[in-house]
């Protein structure tokens, strides 16, 4: 078994990292083609000032494409963890609503997907990887 996962290994990051980064480039790209004032208004009422919609939005859009693509990968996925934390919190405390529970587990548990991209990197499949060997 373990000789089959090693023959994955080369794949996994670039996978992992491939369905990490759609839900952000997604919802970034989303909001931008969309109504930012019903976003806006969204933030609003969960105390969030709606000046952040754009800086939130583009951070979404730009770190979802670093992940997929593999660049500054431990900065960005640090950042991304923070990001679903705050999140999680903000928008997804409300426990009673069953819906509000688990998007809030689903933030925590992107978090630490972005901590372990974090600790180990891109992985071979990545322009961080491609720096680094043509640095050497």
């Amino acid at each position: 078994m373990e000789t089959i996962l090693n023959k994955f290994d080369p794949y996994a990051a670039l996978i992992g990292r491939i369905l990490l980064s759609l839900i952000f480039i997604a919802t970034g790209a989303g909001k931008l083609a969309g109504d930012p004032a019903a976003t806006i208004g969204y933030m609003e009422s969960v105390g969030v000032p709606g000046f952040l919609f754009w800086p939130s939005t583009l951070f979404e859009l730009f770190a979802g494409i670093a992940i997929l693509v593999g660049y500054k990968t431990r900065i960005t996925a640090f950042l991304l963890a923070g990001f679903c934390l705050v999140a999680a919190a903000l928008f997804h405390s409300n426990f009673a609503d069953q819906i509000q529970m688990y998007l809030f587990m689903k933030n925590i548990s992107m978090a630490g997907g972005f901590l372990i991209l974090m600790r180990f990197g891109a992985g071979e499949f990545s322009l961080d990887n491609r720096t680094a060997a043509a640095a050497d």
